[in-house]
Order: structure tokens, then sequence, then C-alpha cells
């Protein structure tokens, strides 16, 4: 018998039954960072990067990939999202781009992995667009920052709760 809730008695891969939990409102906040050359930021502050406006693709990448979490993560449930918004703010001073996803659902599960995977498929879409510019990027910082709803209530990252 596991104690995992991903692993049946049998020590399986298996997707928790949540059937009999109650649809409450949930949402998840997940931040991550494209650190880039000044090349880069230029090159999106004067909309010259040759494959086009990086915010608006790498946003409905963003939006599309929340959405396909299921298909991608084996054993996350498909949810039927209410919202996914996906932001964007260069930080000169550290040449960086923060990219943040919201995901919000009511149901009976979680969307901290929807706004992962919506900050991730963002951010690699935004690396995709500027390699020509900077094939050096790196991603980092990655994730959860806030999340909301279900029996654990409300958690902020450092917070002890």
């Amino acid at each position: 018998m596991s104690t995992f809730s991903h692993l049946n008695a049998q020590g399986e891969a298996n997707m928790v039954d949540v059937s009999e939990k109650s649809d409450t409102a949930r949402s998840a906040l997940a931040k991550g960072y494209l650190v880039v050359s000044q090349a880069v930021i230029e090159g999106i502050a004067t909309q010259s990067v040759k494959k086009g406006d990086v915010f608006a693709v790498a946003r409905v990448a963003g939006i599309q990939g929340a959405k396909r979490c299921a298909d991608l993560i084996p054993l996350c449930h498909p949810l039927a999202l209410s919202k996914v918004d996906i932001n964007f703010a260069v930080d000169d001073a550290n040449r960086r781009i923060e990219v943040t996803c919201l995901c919000k659902v009511t149901g009976k599960t979680g969307v901290e992995m929807e706004a992962l995977t919506g900050v991730n498929v963002a951010l690699l879409t935004l690396f995709d667009m500027c390699k020509a510019i900077d094939p050096g990027m790196r991603i980092e910082g990655v994730g959860v920052v806030d999340k909301q709803g279900g029996k654990s209530g409300h958690w902020q990252a450092g917070s002890n709760t």
C-alpha cells in the first residue's frame, strides 16, 4: 500500500479520484523569467524582432499551453479553465523579462500545473522568437507564487502556511 497520492495499491501510476470533492473557485498565479541580452530588450522595445510581435505570440502560446496541460502532464486532470491571463514585464535593470500566468477554474482540483505550464510555454516561445538575437538566454525562477481555493485555502510563496 502506497502513501503517495498518484500511486495505487499495486504501486502503479494512478490518476487521483476527485469525484467526491466539491467544486470550488480556485486560482493559481505562476511566474518565471527569461534572462536576455540588451539586444533582445532593444529588439522587443523597437518591435524589430524578425519573427514578429513576441509578446502577442507568447501570450497566445502560454494560454494554449495552460489549456493543454492535461495533454502534457500525464496525471493531471483536464480542466475547463474559466480564465488564463498571461502578462509580461521587461526588467531593464536586470536584463530579464518576467512572465506571469494566472489561471482560474471552478472545479474539484487546483490549477497550479496549468499556471506553471502556461508560464513555461510562454517563456519557451519568447526564447524561440529571440534566439537568433541571443542564443544564450536562460529561463529561471519559475514557480507558483499564489494559489487560492480548495481545502488548503490561500497560499502565497514565502508564507509559512
